[in-house]
């Protein structure tokens, strides 16, 4: 994906369309300072905007791969369009990720990004649901957690890991981190 190229044609969608997003993923992670190659854009919405997304993908060229209520997955014929990811918020947690965003920009445009806590519950789950991501996801999470400028909400995170009954992995982190 050639981000510069992609995003500003989807930041510019998603804002004439009024739909409220955030950025989740690695993109997530640049905002909040920490490096790591992507090759896609993850952004969470909400599920009753997700009717618009379809449309503006298809308008801009990209076909749906696979979509449920919860996610889709959108790819498109140009390389340098890539790939995009929609996690679809309807649910307790991820509707406090939406109100919890914070603004920030990319590539000069406003956009909406989760908090550090957020992005790390969101590895948290994607680990847990496919275990063959725990390595990437584990070194995204010490990424934040070693950002300096963080003041992380430790109780926020460890409330993700005992979702996922990994409470012990939380509490050696926490004792690397805090």
């Amino acid at each position: 994906m050639r981000f510069s190229k992609a995003l500003p044609l989807l930041f510019d969608a998603l804002k004439n369309k009024n739909i409220d997003y955030a950025l989740i993923g690695g993109l997530a992670l640049h905002t909040l300072g920490a490096s790591r190659s992507t090759f896609d854009a993850d952004f969470m919405m909400f599920l009753t905007q997700a009717d618009q997304v379809k449309t503006i993908m298809e308008t801009l060229g990209y076909r749906l791969l696979h979509g449920t209520q919860d996610v889709a997955n959108y790819v498109s014929s140009d390389p340098d369009m890539g790939q995009v990811d929609f996690l679809f918020a309807h649910r307790h947690y991820a509707l406090d990720m939406m109100k919890r965003a914070q603004s920030t920009t990319l590539l000069g445009y406003p956009v909406k990004v989760v908090s550090a806590e957020d992005l790390i519950g969101l590895k948290v789950q994607a680990s847990s649901n496919d275990p063959s991501r725990c390595a990437k996801d584990q070194s995204d999470i010490e990424e934040l957690m070693r950002q300096p400028r963080m003041d992380l909400d430790w109780k926020r995170i460890e409330e993700y890991y005992r979702i996922f009954n990994r409470a012990n992995e939380f509490q050696n982190l926490r004792k690397r981190f805090q």
